[in-house]
């Protein structure tokens, strides 16, 4: 999710954590097949944008992966398309663009539709080819390391949120460097975030990097305590280096993936991730979470590293201070002066469930450059978007990020009956119904020419090889 350059401090590790595209005239598409089947047709479309997540043990509530399911469902996708609910992209395409939108065009939703309102034919659905794996990574590859979270977590089916902390030791042959790093959770249905440090240990300053507690309750513990019965310390008593957001979790979030030389991450010959913190939602069913690593190698060290800068919550002041009454809707801002000139990769806002709308931009004297604005804010849908091509900033450029929320109790997402005063957290262990109103940036010092470089779009979306 993000990527920052190693630090030498250690401290407490700051929670970092859809608006629809332009409506096309559905009605008024022409040209569509006399007859629509759902093997020449709806197949592929169904494999290219919904599989990825409805397909068994992955993120969509149910599977579709034959014609009998997309046929049970096949209504409920008509009106989720056609109300740009689904496929889910909260990022406003008329706004600015992305890699990887998952937006359908007004012919596919068209489409669908007729498909429907014929009846549903099959058509010559011997002809499928097995229904394929869906690959997550499938640009990337095979992974050329995977490195496990020792053990596994039990989740009680107690309907309370758990937030851990952990581990994933490693240790490898040499110093190496990544061109890409994903969390892969055991169990897509609990696990909401993860939010993941990498250490790198100095050769010959720890003897043992498997040793040391293997999960720890976040909300009891945190900081140096924590981290000492983990194990995390130099044999000598001392901290190694500190990526503090290596790596990052949201379900349907895929690594960042750039040209060769461009960004990456040093890894040392022994290291651990510390997943500080692990949020496992409520759930009413007991659970067993066995979560990894998986890595991807660069053939070279990174030009530039990536670095991040953060706006908002615990980074930069809420103008007014975030605070909402019972009943009251409110717009928020912060805004942080670019200090260089930077190359933005990528850009991800964060809320929570009262907010509704969140839009950020950059001022260079009287002009706007747009950077990503949500209509319609979903927390359940929260992405790293990025650019297509680099988004050059110049020093004295002012970044500006701007939330609506609503605490009224006609709110959909309201999770408190009536109402309750809500304040900004700041806290590391904030749960689904704090609230926060937070704006990060991916970028590289800028060099001449990075404004025609071309982002690669592999591995930001999961996919299916249909």
């Amino acid at each position: 999710m993000k990527m920052r350059i190693a630090v030498g401090i250690w401290g407490l590790l700051l929670l970092a954590m859809p608006g629809c595209g332009p409506v096309d005239p559905v009605d008024a598409v022409e040209g569509l097949p006399d007859t629509v089947t759902y093997a020449d047709h709806i197949a592929p479309l169904i494999g290219a944008h919904c599989m990825p997540c409805h397909s068994p043990g992955h993120a969509g509530p149910f599977a579709l992966t034959t014609y009998a399911e997309v046929r049970r469902k096949a209504r409920t996708i008509v009106q989720v398309t056609r109300e740009r609910f689904m496929p889910p992209w909260p990022a406003d395409t008329a706004y600015s663009r992305f890699l990887g939108e998952r937006v359908l065009t007004a012919a596919q939703i068209a489409l669908l539709g007729k498909w429907v309102e014929q009846g549903m034919s099959p058509g010559d659905t011997a002809g499928l080819p097995a229904i394929p794996p869906v690959l997550e990574f499938a640009a990337l590859g095979p992974p050329d390391l995977v490195v496990p979270v020792p053990g596994a977590f039990t989740v009680p089916g107690d309907g309370r949120d758990r937030f851990i902390i952990t581990k994933a030791p490693f240790e490898l042959p040499r110093d190496t460097f990544l061109r890409a790093l994903a969390f892969v959770p055991g169990d897509r249905r609990l696990v909401h975030h993860m939010n993941g440090a990498l250490i790198n240990y100095p050769e010959g300053a720890k003897a043992d990097v498997f040793a040391g507690s293997a999960f720890l309750d976040a909300e009891q513990q945190g900081g140096p305590a924590a981290f000492a019965r983990l194990g995390l310390a130099n044999d000598d008593g001392s901290w190694p280096p500190l990526v503090p957001s290596a790596v990052n979790y949201l379900p349907g979030l895929a690594p960042l993936v750039l040209p060769d030389g461009l960004g990456g991450l040093h890894l040392a010959r022994k290291g651990a991730f510390l997943l500080n913190t692990v949020h496992y939602g409520p759930s009413d069913r007991e659970a067993v979470d066995r979560s990894a690593f998986h890595l991807w190698f660069a053939p070279r060290a990174p030009e530039r590293p990536l670095q991040e800068l953060a706006l908002g919550s615990t980074h930069t002041p809420v103008v007014p201070p975030l605070h909402l009454a019972p009943g009251e809707v409110g717009t928020f801002s912060t805004r942080l002066t670019v200090p260089k000139a930077i190359s933005v990769l990528s850009v991800n806002p964060h809320m929570h469930l009262l907010g509704t709308r969140f839009t950020a931009y950059a001022l260079r004297g009287a002009d706007t450059i747009p950077l990503v604005r949500i209509k319609d804010w979903d927390f359940r849908w929260q992405y790293a978007y990025t650019f297509r091509k680099p988004v050059i900033l110049g020093p004295g450029d002012i970044i500006v990020a701007e939330g609506s929320f609503d605490n009224r109790a006609e709110n959909p997402h309201q999770p408190f009956d009536p109402p309750r005063e809500v304040r900004g957290s700041d806290s590391r262990f904030m749960r689904t119904t704090d609230e926060m109103f937070q704006f990060f940036l991916t970028y590289v010092d800028w060099k001449e020419g990075d404004e025609s470089v071309e982002l690669s779009g592999e591995g930001r979306v999961a996919s299916t090889e249909w």
